[in-house]
């Protein structure tokens, strides 16, 4: 539509489509019945030539162009603010983010992946849609699969059997496991007796495998354990995020997903019979499995169950620990690391420190418990934890380190209401964090360190 009319840079015209609906929020593009456009520019409408330096002049630089453009764009939606929306997405957030979209294809299309590149991309966080999310999350800044792409559909088969055969194996009553060995067992003696005519042979059963046993060895006995666990997983799987029909609802494809999250979580209370399942992993689990199966490539989105496994317990052995109560007081249990955090809100900011540790003597256990064990996906709506988890799984020192610095950047940038609220309202400010710009406090979070006395506040 611009050509012959003006000299677009590179960047430009990748970020301008025929149509300002990608740039206008709130504008949505689509046809009525009448076979009319909602369309930015009318039908045959002519752009005008643009002169910002004088007549007949032309943009000297790609900014000056961007600057001129987005005045253009403004002084439209002023002039006809129904048609354009009330919002204008600025033009420089559009090029950077397609930028930041091909430099991310074009790391993931490498042979050999630079994981530092892709640390430091995903820092920024990584675009919705397309799957690179998931590409990022679950084969990278997971460890999921190595750096090498070749290797990666053979880690990927390798790793989807073996949660199959974990499944088989694990989550299958004793009664299906008994009739199993015996279908075994009768196929191997009609081969071994083939021609010997005699009375039917009787099954013995072992005191470990009668139903009522309540030995520990017993697996029917481990079983009714197992069942009273997956009850708690159901109620826990109908109260994730309740405002989503992918997680909540009586639709088919609802049912499908709490059924794929409520094996992961059994499967690993299985294979960790200390901790077994601890309230709130489920809300752990939420983010990983939505990205993983809304993946836009089918076979990806259909194996998302054994990828969410798989990375699940990846994730959960960088903070296990706090999971488990017996080690609350080693060195990484979940006090100590509490005691990091208030050490780190010291360091930063000793005055806000001082208000909540002595005058409102409210302590880290009283509110950061939850944001630390469940990795502050109770705090914030599912769109806000993708963009955070985006900085915490790319940070290179670990996620606990970035995690902590989140949590202290979340009291400082609450600092004047908490200096202003007592013991009662700064509790319930800390327990039902509102809503604050993220990427402000993620950058908040990126300029503490362990020795800051200060840090700017201001968005």
């Amino acid at each position: 539509m611009f050509e012959g009319k003006l000299n677009l840079p590179e960047k430009a015209c990748r970020a301008f489509p025929d149509r300002l609906g990608s740039l206008a929020a709130g504008f949505d593009i689509k046809d009525d019945r009448s076979g009319k456009s909602d369309s930015a520019f009318e039908s045959g409408e002519e752009l005008e030539i643009l002169k910002p330096n004088g007549p007949g002049s032309a943009p000297e630089s790609e900014d000056d162009y961007v600057e001129m453009m987005e005045e253009h764009f403004e002084s439209r939606v002023r002039r006809n603010p129904k048609k354009y929306g009330s919002r204008l997405v600025s033009v420089k957030e559009v090029i950077a983010a397609d930028d930041k979209r091909s430099d991310l294809e074009y790391e993931l299309s490498q042979k050999e992946i630079n994981l530092e590149k892709l640390q430091r991309i995903a820092d920024t966080g990584l675009p919705d849609g397309g799957g690179l999310r998931a590409t990022a999350w679950k084969q990278l800044l997971l460890g999921y699969l190595p750096s090498c792409r070749d290797l990666w559909e053979k880690e990927l088969t390798e790793n989807r059997q073996k949660y199959l055969k974990l499944k088989e194996e694990l989550l299958l009553s004793p009664s299906e496991i008994t009739r199993i060995k015996d279908e075994v067992s009768n196929y191997n003696d009609q081969n071994a007796d083939n021609d010997v005519d005699g009375p039917l042979r009787r099954q013995e059963i072992s005191q470990e495998d009668h139903p009522l046993s309540s030995g520990k060895a017993s697996v029917w006995h481990q079983y009714f354990q197992h069942i009273e666990i997956a009850e708690q997983i159901d109620r826990d799987l109908q109260r994730t995020h309740p405002d989503m029909k992918f997680f909540s609802g009586d639709a088919a494809f609802s049912r499908k997903n709490r059924e794929a999250m409520r094996n992961i979580l059994l499967l690993f209370a299985k294979l960790n019979p200390v901790i077994r399942y601890v309230q709130g992993m489920n809300e752990v689990l939420a983010p990983m499995y939505y990205v993983f199966s809304t993946d836009p490539d089918e076979q990806n989105a259909e194996n998302a169950e054994a990828d969410s496994f798989s990375c699940f317990v990846r994730l959960l052995s960088d903070s296990v620990d706090h999971f488990c109560q017996q080690l609350d007081n080693s060195s990484g249990g979940i006090l100590s690391t509490l005691s990091h955090l208030a050490e780190l809100l010291k360091a930063s900011d000793e005055e806000l420190w001082r208000h909540l540790e002595y005058t409102n003597e409210i302590k880290p256990q009283f509110y950061a418990f939850r944001w630390i064990t469940l990795l502050l996906t109770q705090e914030f709506n599912l769109q806000p934890i993708l963009r955070i988890w985006d900085t915490l799984l790319s940070n290179p020192f670990g996620i606990q380190h970035m995690l902590l610095r989140v949590c202290c950047a979340m009291l400082l940038c609450m600092k004047n209401r908490l200096l202003s609220g007592d013991f009662v309202a700064n509790l319930q400010l800390l327990q039902h964090y509102p809503d604050v710009n993220i990427e402000h406090l993620l950058q908040v979070a990126r300029d503490l360190s362990p020795d800051t006395s200060s840090c700017s506040l201001s968005p």
